[in-house]
């Protein structure tokens, strides 16, 4: 459908979406967010949107023509004020907090989270990406890519977010040059691949005019003859973030009386249904599902996401924090897990300092090591990081007390995301995926004058009966692990 004039596009009655479109409709909303450097235009974007997908009432379009005043060159509100609702914002012109909307077509519905470009609000736009299936990156195509726009990929990539949509947007202002566009897309589509992700589509757009955004440009840039804004979002796909065996983060025990014991919490993972096995982590001990109860009747599965209480056919020591899992399909535990993050609060990460982490329902003192941070001009990693400053984006080291359970956050955000609490200020510091789970089977380590070598016991013994070993014998020191660290080791090797 081409774009009729901006205010008769406004004005018109027209579902703006092709016949095509409208053959089927996706029942799972898409959520998406909007993010990229300060003043590209992303609150003015989502405004266009539901602006032009009908989502604004009457009683808001009225609001929204007073609260604008003078009316721009084209006639139409400020459609920013939409998504800026806080004082601050209006009176700054900046957006400072998310902001949520729905809107919907014929096909599908959708859930927007409009994010602050500003650094200093880095940790809102990551609470934005942390359940986004998709990802909108707006780039101003006066500037192109700025380190802004790559902080805020590279935070969605490592978010688990696998489609981008490039928004090139204000390309009225360039007077809709091809070649600028090819530029910034081609670029922008490098960055991505350096973070893994391989679904891009860029689309040269005016979110002030409402070109490509839901309706075509075709009448200003017939070169382009892809998809507009909201054609691309009612194709993509949503992702569950839930793969692999049966995850319940226990919330609550509960008792009601003497003959009735449940185990209360969300679905984090995969299905269960009465007569599974299951685990209980991190004890061990294994138990059969007898039963699967609601608020308001017994049911005969529970699926990612459903509220339920488990009833189990024998009676275990379970509580608050432990997870109930598949027994066939278990998470990692252990007590050292390899992870990245992103640092929220002034003063960033201290290497060293105990925080809390906490994950689904489960609270542990966890000692944090740096060990490389990505430096945004360049888009490499700079190794032996030895602080992690505010918005920082790192790999750490995460060292525990007592045996943590995660997943990979690839294989289930619900069960491998986690924050960091300072202990001193209660702040949320950090937000982080885990990567892997971190075994120490070996290692070089000094203490004072002495040299320190861990070897597996065979390789050990191996190296002792050299000739060079056999003639300084007085001198090694051998230390066997005891029975609690080799159970751990083999507790790792899992």
């Amino acid at each position: 459908m081409t774009a009729p004039s901006a205010t008769a596009a406004s004005a018109s009655n027209v579902v703006p979406i092709t016949d095509a479109v409208k053959s089927t409709r996706d029942t799972r909303p898409l959520r998406l967010i909007t993010c990229g450097s300060v003043d590209d235009g992303k609150s003015t974007l989502i405004g266009r949107l539901l602006w032009d997908t009908k989502a604004v009432k009457e009683d808001q379009a009225a609001a929204l023509s007073r609260d604008s005043g003078k009316q721009n060159d084209l006639g139409l509100p400020d459609f920013a004020l939409l998504l800026d609702g806080l004082q601050a914002e209006r009176e700054q012109g900046i957006t400072i907090d998310v902001a949520y909307r729905y809107f919907a077509t014929d096909r599908r519905s959708f859930i927007v989270a409009d994010t602050p470009g500003h650094e200093q609000y880095t940790r809102n736009m990551a609470t934005g990406a942390s359940t986004a299936d998709l990802a909108v990156l707006l780039v101003d195509a006066r500037t192109g890519l700025l380190e802004q726009t790559r902080r805020h990929a590279t935070i969605a990539s490592l978010m688990g977010i696998k489609q981008f949509v490039l928004a090139v947007n204000k390309f009225d202002l360039v007077a809709y040059d091809k070649a600028v566009f090819e530029k910034i897309s081609h670029d922008f589509k490098e960055l991505a691949l350096s973070l893994g992700v391989r679904q891009v589509t860029a689309i040269p757009m005016s979110a002030l005019k409402g070109e490509n955004v839901v309706y075509d440009g075709r009448a200003t840039m017939p070169w382009y003859d892809g998809p507009t804004l909201v054609e691309t979002l009612e194709l993509a796909t949503t992702r569950t973030g839930a793969a692999g065996g049966f995850r319940l983060p226990v919330q609550r025990v509960s008792r009601p009386g003497e003959s009735f014991r449940g185990y209360q919490g969300t679905v984090a993972g995969g299905s269960i249904k009465p007569g599974d096995s299951v685990a209980i982590l991190p004890s061990g001990m294994v138990a059969n599902v007898k039963q699967i109860v609601t608020f308001d009747l017994v049911r005969n599965a529970a699926v990612s996401g459903d509220a339920v209480t488990l009833v189990l056919d024998r009676q275990v020591d379970v509580a608050r924090g432990d997870m109930i899992v598949s027994l066939d399909a278990q998470p990692m535990t252990g007590l050292h897990f390899d992870a990245q993050l992103v640092a929220l609060q002034p003063g960033g990460i201290e290497p060293g300092k105990r925080y809390w982490l906490k994950a689904g329902t489960r609270r542990q003192r966890v000692v944090v090591s740096p060990l490389s941070q990505l430096e945004l001009s360049t888009g490499k990693w700079k190794s032996h990081a030895e602080t992690l400053p505010m918005n920082a984006i790192g790999k750490v080291r995460l060292s525990f007390d007592e045996a943590a359970i995660f997943d990979a956050y690839d294989q289930n955000r619900n069960t491998g995301a986690f924050i960091l609490i300072d202990p001193d200020t209660l702040n949320t510091v950090a937000g982080g995926m885990i990567t892997a789970k971190r075994t120490d089977l070996g290692g070089i380590h000094r203490e004072g004058q002495r040299v320190l070598l861990s070897l597996p016991a065979d390789l050990a013994e191996e190296l002792m009966a050299t000739e060079t070993f056999a003639n300084r014998r007085d001198e090694v020191d051998v230390r066997r692990l005891s029975a609690a660290r080799a159970a751990e080791v083999l507790g790792d090797l899992d």
